[in-house]
């Protein structure tokens, strides 16, 4: 399971590839893709999936029983992962013919583990269809080094290790390479050097770009580390690892009848607060639901029924206790990597978890033969919040809040523990049974 989850981590470098990658293991399952502008026809046990945005993605099986009568199983993730989007126009030229790239930070990263990395870029390009409403959509992983951002050398900035303020506009400018004139001129003529890197990759003209949303990503592998292999590391983690742990627990129960729609809601934009057309905080869930429930032959009054009969498990990591920072954790709540899945409490309500929602999660733990922990945050420092309370903006589902603890959020490079996956399958395999 482990070695599949590295493959996954590898594949989905940015959202729209955490799509596709998911697409495939849909598809290979006998899922079936149905569109927001078409009319549906939705069976009885039947599987389908909708995209939005190319960077969210929505599987579900549709339940057996009477829709005016049962609810809904889901479980919701995300897609996204802070890093560095390359903005237009981003060549900057500098001496010698270093070209550098022009970049804006997506989401609350930790700066300064992005320093002399292998950065390779992925995303997707649009381009002319005929139809000016519609562009045609390539997304694109170059799987190579192309730029690295290098560290200024200590001997210019001797207090480096007492604090580094960082400025992303100033600091965090990724090198490409360097170029002659001639070929910056020449280069220049037909859009500079991201286009040209990407056309040349998919093997069109540079010409044929009219947009593009390309990020940059570590290129290190994820892999197993730990005396016993007991940790895995890699970028995205959070929060592929729960998007992933959902597909692998739908995909192994979709054979099992359930009268109750299972639904694995993977939304995109979570880490900046969600509020676009593909992130929790817009109708997409709600609607989508409702639509089932319609094409299953379920009655308006009966959608909302539905809804009071479900739950939902908003799946996000979590943080663990860090052996080193002992004093910024709570004394009595703070889990570890190894020690199963989380459920996450916060008394001003960052997190959806109330009394009935965690003992909701502890049965499911319980009946899984899975230990759990819990996690609240030290009573002097504010946490931020996830998918579950930005959700039921539009829908008052009840549900839980949770993850598996990890080291390092938000690092180019994060750290989780191997058995806290398996776990999180099992009890994910439970709860869609």
């Amino acid at each position: 399971m482990i070695e599949k989850l590295l493959g996954w981590l590898d594949n989905a470098t940015c959202n729209f590839l955490a799509v596709e990658t998911i697409k495939k293991e849909l598809e290979a399952a006998g899922f079936t893709e149905l569109r927001q502008e078409d009319s549906w026809k939705i069976e009885p046990g039947s599987r389908h999936y909708i995209v939005k945005n190319g960077s969210a993605i929505f599987p579900f099986i549709a339940g057996t029983g009477n829709p005016d009568e049962n609810g809904f199983r889901i479980i919701s993730a995300h897609s996204d992962s802070p890093c560095f989007k390359i903005k237009p126009n981003a060549e900057i030229y500098g001496d010698g013919g270093v070209v550098s790239l022009n970049v804006e930070k997506y989401g609350g990263g930790i700066l300064y583990t992005w320093f002399d990395r292998p950065l390779s870029m992925s995303g997707r390009i649009m381009l002319d269809s005929g139809d000016p409403i519609h562009p045609d959509t390539k997304v694109f992983d170059l799987k190579k080094a192309v730029a690295t951002i290098p560290h200024l050398a200590i001997h210019f900035n001797r207090g480096v290790n007492n604090g580094n303020p960082l400025s992303v506009q100033k600091d965090m400018k990724p090198v490409i390479g360097y170029f002659s004139e001639e070929e910056i001129a020449e280069v220049r003529k037909k859009g500079g050097f991201v286009k040209k890197i990407v056309a040349e990759h998919l093997g069109i003209h540079p010409q044929d770009i009219i947009e593009y949303e390309i990020n940059l990503y570590p290129l290190e592998p994820a892999g197993i580390c730990g005396v016993n292999g007991e940790y895995f590391q890699s970028a995205r983690i959070d929060d592929l690892s729960m998007a992933f742990a959902g597909l692998e627990a739908l995909l192994s129960v979709a054979d099992v009848p359930c009268k109750d729609t299972r639904l694995l809601a993977v939304f995109d934009n979570e880490e900046t607060g969600s509020g676009t057309k593909q992130g929790a905080m817009a109708p997409l869930a709600k609607d989508l639901m409702e639509r089932i429930c319609s094409s299953l032959g379920g009655s308006r009054e009966g959608f909302f029924r539905a809804v009071a009969k479900s739950f939902m498990i908003s799946a996000d990591d979590a943080h663990a206790w860090h052996p080193n920072y002992n004093e910024k954790y709570d004394p009595t709540n703070h889990p570890v990597v190894g020690g199963g899945p989380v459920i996450k409490i916060n008394a001003n309500c960052k997190y959806m978890t109330d009394a009935d929602g965690s003992a909701v999660f502890k049965n499911l733990c319980k009946n899984a033969g899975v230990k759990y922990q819990m996690f609240v945050n030290h009573a002097d420092v504010e946490g931020g919040s996830t998918l579950g309370n930005k959700l039921t903006v539009q829908l008052d589902l009840r549900g839980v809040d949770m993850g598996a603890a990890i080291w390092a959020m938000h690092s180019a490079r994060e750290t989780a523990g191997v058995s806290d996956h398996v776990d999180t399958v099992k009890v994910f395999s439970t709860f869609f049974s």
